[in-house]
């Protein structure tokens, strides 16, 4: 029977991943053909201009050189590391999989290092566990809302599936919080 049921959760993830590709394919092409608001002014007249300029001038304090050398330097936050095209793949991949199937940690994980997954290296698929943004204990309650409504399983069934090595990979933790919380 867990053979069959695994099977069936396969089929069904990889269901998801494929609705999810599409969905980022048709999606990626909307930021491209946003309009562009056009709005209209008048025409400044070099009357205009100037006194707009005069008025700024008059309304800015004219700065001390006392002032300008009490004032602190600006410090620049640190630029964010450049990582390779890989790594951010398999981040945007694994925040798919997190947003859209509710995948845990270890779901995640071995979906983008699976031959039949991601097959990203395993070294990218930490970088992408480390920086998605994801909450392990809502995928969990979201995964055993699931569990609960499509296959009708009871608490504990949906606990066991949640922790499961064949099915959710949730933490007891995770698992604990989704049962906790079902309706």
């Amino acid at each position: 029977m867990k053979k069959v049921f695994k099977i069936g959760c396969l089929g069904i993830i990889g269901l998801f991943v494929l609705m999810a590709i599409l969905v980022a394919l048709v999606g990626g092409g909307e930021d491209s053909t946003e309009t562009e608001g056009t709005t209209e002014t008048a025409p400044a007249t070099e009357e205009t201009a100037t006194e707009e300029t005069s008025t700024e001038e008059a309304e800015e304090p004219a700065e001390t050189e006392e002032a300008a050398e009490t004032k602190e330097p600006v410090e620049e936050e640190p630029a964010e590391p450049e990582v390779s095209t890989e790594f951010e793949s398999a981040l945007n991949q694994a925040q798919t999989y997190s947003d859209t199937m509710h995948m845990s940690k270890a779901g995640v994980f071995d979906q983008l290092t699976s031959e039949y997954g991601g097959q990203f290296p395993e070294d990218a698929a930490q970088y992408a566990i480390d920086n998605v943004d994801a909450d392990w204990k809502v995928n969990a309650l979201e995964s055993a809302k699931t569990y609960q409504e499509s296959m009708s399983m009871s608490k504990e069934a949906i606990r066991d599936q949640l922790t499961s090595d064949y099915g959710g990979q949730f933490t007891q933790e995770e698992a604990d919080y989704a049962v906790e919380n079902l309706e």
